[in-house]
């Protein structure tokens, strides 16, 4: 199943309206996202680091880790997110390697694109 597909049958969506927070820079989370429609910018204070459209994921470190967010999540479209636990996600890179393969090539651009920055 390709990635957009993962996100569009989701069983858990959560709608956002321009200007939206997702989440914010130091909060705690145990949830990723994948975008279905619209836009979201990934901020570190004022600055874009990045621009998230559909079958694109964020907030996938998360998952990953117990670290605090390091970014926050702005919807700047209305947009439309399937939300990602760490239990679905588990199940996802097991049924379908692409999805983890699309997860780590998202995360790595990011950090990519940060380290440049610094």
């Amino acid at each position: 199943m390709p990635v957009r597909g993962v996100f569009v049958n989701a069983s858990d969506h959560r709608d956002f309206a321009v200007d939206d927070e997702i989440f914010r820079e130091g909060d705690m989370g145990s949830e990723m996202f994948g975008v279905v429609s619209g836009k979201v910018e990934l901020r570190y204070g004022a600055e874009v680091v990045a621009t998230v459209g559909p079958s694109g994921t964020f907030g996938e470190m998360a998952i990953v880790s117990d670290a605090p967010r390091s970014l926050t999540a702005v919807a700047v479209e209305p947009s439309r997110v399937a939300v990602i636990d760490r239990s679905t996600f588990l199940f996802l890179v097991h049924e379908t390697p692409t999805f983890a393969i699309e997860v780590m090539r998202s995360l790595a651009d990011r950090l990519r694109v940060q380290h440049r920055r610094r």
